[in-house]
């Protein structure tokens, strides 16, 4: 199986990808956790085309897509938006705002090729952060790659979902 992880920009392809993969990660990753009327609101208000063109056209996000023998699996949303963690002042930081890969044989392959290039990315940075519901599947992953779980808990963006925030230091 081929598996590349490559930028995405907004075209007509990038974006009929990207919308099909957020909605269904989307699905995938909050459906068990959140009422099914909420789960909906937020992808219509996150995943609209004319908000994901927005998204993809903002100098704060780089988007990263990961393919399966030519097929979009998976996508990751690295950006320097959003209300950073405490005791960050004075670092470089950036966030992976988004993160997963849709149930597939290969999935293992295709979350280490995504999270391989999420971190040649964020290389220059100090910080690295990420905030994932409590009952995330890829936690391990994270703790994995030197993600450090703080202490607290957060709210995750756009969903009444209590969440964890993680941090990896890169230099």
């Amino acid at each position: 199986m081929n598996i590349v992880t490559k930028f995405t920009v907004a075209t007509e392809q990038g974006i009929e990808a990207l919308s099909m993969l957020t909605k269904t990660l989307a699905l995938e990753k909050f459906g068990s956790l959140v009422e099914p009327a909420e789960l909906d609101n937020y992808i219509v208000d996150s995943f609209n085309s004319k908000t994901l063109v927005n998204e993809i056209n903002s100098m704060s996000n780089q988007w990263l897509v990961v393919y399966a023998n030519d097929q979009p699996m998976g996508y990751a949303r690295i950006t320097s938006k959003g209300q950073k963690p405490d005791g960050l002042a004075g670092k470089r930081v950036i966030r992976i705002a988004d993160f997963g890969v849709c149930q597939h044989e290969a999935l293992q392959q295709m979350e280490v090729s995504l999270m391989d290039k999420c971190l040649a990315v964020c290389s220059t940075y100090d910080v690295i952060w990420i905030n994932e519901p409590l009952r995330s599947s890829l936690i391990g992953l994270f703790e994995q790659n030197g993600f450090v779980k703080q202490p607290g808990i957060s709210r995750l963006d756009g969903l009444n979902l209590e969440s964890v925030v993680y941090l990896k230091e890169t230099l």
